[in-house]
């Protein structure tokens, strides 16, 4: 076992050493627990900050205050209306059951799990209004300021906003307590692949705040939200700008700059729908991933009084039949096949969160720099972060629904779910498109994975078209097709495989290969007799290596035959699952980088949709 607390210790004294402003007593405060794994960038965190980052970048302001860092913690038994003491510190935002929290302890749903911070608001703040924000906190999360209720929310892997403004104390340090109660596999609520039993395909829960939590002063009247949608034939982004209030008497501009240099601009009103024209337009693809910036300013009776910085893409996607007569995936009008990889966003360290900015980027550069052109996000949703990066470094990102509730196998009916069930389903669907809508490299979304809960498919294909009519939908990945929305996809193992191609649908392999390798010295379970390969095993890199062109060779031929796109099994290697391209660590990426990249060129680029 790695010795994890000895690793980190090191890293936060070269970041002391470097950094005079943090005390040595502020340093040692966090002390990490012990972990099977570390990734390196563990070493990088500053426990006074944790992810300094500006955490929304499609509607950035200049003004903003980070809340990560140090916070007392307690788990109490949930019917305790609130804790008699405090256990502890836990580094916010690495969930309790995470070494890089410092707790790294089980809280289960007989527990609710209670945290408290102390916080000051800037002098220059005075007269405006306080938004609280959190990422993601799972799942269902009360909030109390100075002893005032403010605001609640259940949803797991989508962030919410809280007006703190009626519980501030003028000229006072404020407080906050925040409660939070997950069920993980013992409730109706979308939960991915956690369970509290971790083993084969399902890992280790987290509980509770696992995205940064930040705050910022706004106006009484704000920009709430934007919505865009590129417009690549007509050039010109279509924006409509929501505001927080009445919007009589209030005006909006927006500007867009390409490289510095004015692109368009465009005057209106708020929740209107405006054309932002777009001169000398650039496409945003893979290959070339160009995103413009864009300034909105909101105005009242002539007066400036919001701004919020944002970007876009401007590029288009749908299905359409090629010139060979197959049923194909259309990007810019121009067909493209999706090659890319299965990615379950798990870090040793953090569990459902990176440690680093640097890390949550890391594992979309390697899938670019391997030739992948695309990244199915396996039932879980990530940071806006993580979104922006896929914008920037150019990845098609399929956004997968977090699934819960039970499975089906194949031949049978959809599922009838229980009323709260559904409920939290469509909620968090509903949150999730609406909150990642803006995102160029998102292309698709899946709502239901392999059966698993799978209910009233071709309603939610509707509803889904009727939240986002821009993108492709993937109603079902593997196992039970009903013959709805773009894609029929099936999943084979090793495979490949194809479904029949059909004159309206893209023909799909949503998942294939999962072959294994056994990396020694990088192993979440270091004995792995007793953990063995959902999938196939290698017993070497040649042999990996032969199998997997294999897989290739016969995946270029399906390709020919009408395939649209595949996906292969998966990033990295995830606690006692070693079928990933890199290690679980990502000290190890297990093929040759030229190897894999002249493959993906035949797959991709060299055998060209006609």
């Amino acid at each position: 076992m790695l010795n994890l607390k000895a690793t980190i210790t090191a890293g936060i004294l070269i970041v002391f050493l470097m950094n005079p402003v943090i005390s040595e007593a502020q340093s040692q405060e966090w002390e990490p627990a012990d972990n099977p794994l570390v990734t390196r960038w563990a070493a990088d965190i500053d426990p006074n900050g944790p992810l300094p980052e500006y955490p929304r970048p499609q509607m950035e302001r200049s003004e903003w205050k980070n809340l990560n860092g140090m916070w007392d913690y307690a788990i109490i038994p949930a019917l305790e209306s609130e804790p008699k003491s405090w256990d502890g510190k836990i580094l916010v935002p690495f969930s309790a059951e995470s070494a890089l929290s410092g707790v790294k302890k089980r809280v289960g749903p007989d527990n609710k799990l209670w945290y408290k911070k102390e916080f000051s608001i800037p002098s220059s703040w005075s007269g405006q209004r306080l938004m609280l924000h959190f990422g993601a906190v799972d799942w269902r999360t009360e909030v109390w300021v100075n002893g005032v209720k403010v605001g609640n929310h259940e949803g797991g892997y989508t962030g919410f906003s809280i007006d703190i403004s009626r519980a501030i104390i003028r000229d006072e340090n404020q407080e906050i307590i925040v409660a939070v109660w997950d069920p993980t596999d013992d409730g109706f609520q979308p939960r991915g692949k956690q369970v509290r039993n971790p083993q084969s395909i399902w890992y280790t829960p987290t509980t509770g705040i696992w995205q940064t939590v930040w705050m910022e002063p706004v106006p009484d009247m704000a920009i709430k939200d934007l919505r865009m949608t590129p417009e690549i034939n007509e050039e010109y982004l279509s924006l409509k700008v929501k505001g927080t209030e009445d919007v009589r008497g209030y005006t909006v501009k927006a500007e867009a700059y390409a490289n510095g240099n004015k692109a368009g601009e465009v005057e209106g009103g708020l929740n209107e729908s405006l054309k932002l024209p777009v001169s000398d337009m650039k496409l945003w693809s893979p290959e070339e991933p160009f995103l413009y910036d864009l300034k909105v300013s909101l105005y009242h009776n002539g007066t400036k009084i919001d701004q919020v910085e944002s970007y876009f893409g401007m590029r288009e996607v749908r299905i359409g039949k090629a010139e060979d007569g197959f049923v194909r995936l259309f990007l810019n009008d121009e067909p493209i096949f999706h090659y890319g990889l299965l990615d379950q966003g798990f870090w040793p360290g953090g569990i459902y969160t990176a440690p680093t900015d640097e890390a949550l980027k890391y594992d979309i550069e390697v899938t670019k720099d391997l030739g992948f052109n695309m990244i199915r996000k396996h039932v879980k949703v990530e940071p806006a972060r993580w979104y922006y990066w896929a914008d920037k470094i150019g990845v098609l990102v399929w956004q997968d629904m977090p699934n819960e509730d039970r499975h089906i196998g194949v031949g049978e009916k959809d599922i009838n779910r229980v009323a709260q069930s559904s409920r939290n389903f469509k909620k968090e669907y509903k949150e999730m498109i609406d909150q990642f809508y803006n995102h160029p490299s998102i292309i698709t979304w899946v709502p239901f994975n392999e059966g698993w809960g799978q209910f009233q498919t071709k309603e939610i294909a509707a509803l889904t078209k009727e939240l986002d009519s821009s993108r492709i939908i993937n109603s079902v990945s593997g196992w039970q097709d009903r013959g709805v929305s773009d894609m029929h996809d099936i999943h084979s193992y090793p495979g490949p495989d194809m479904p029949e191609t059909e004159e309206d649908r893209a023909a799909i392999l949503g998942e294939f290969g999962g072959e294994a390798l056994v990396v020694e010295g990088h192993l979440w379970i270091n004995d792995f007799s007793k953990a063995p390969s959902h999938y196939e095993t290698s017993q070497s890199k040649e042999e990996l290596f032969q199998t997997y062109e294999d897989l290739l060779t016969r995946l270029i031929e399906l390709r020919q035959k009408g395939l649209a796109g595949a996906v292969y099994t998966q990033t990295t290697d995830v606690e006692s699952e070693v079928n990933g391209i890199m290690t679980y660590d990502r000290e190890v990426i297990k093929f040759d980088r030229e190897f894999l990249k002249e493959l993906h060129e035949r797959v991709i680029n060299k055998y060209k949709i006609p």
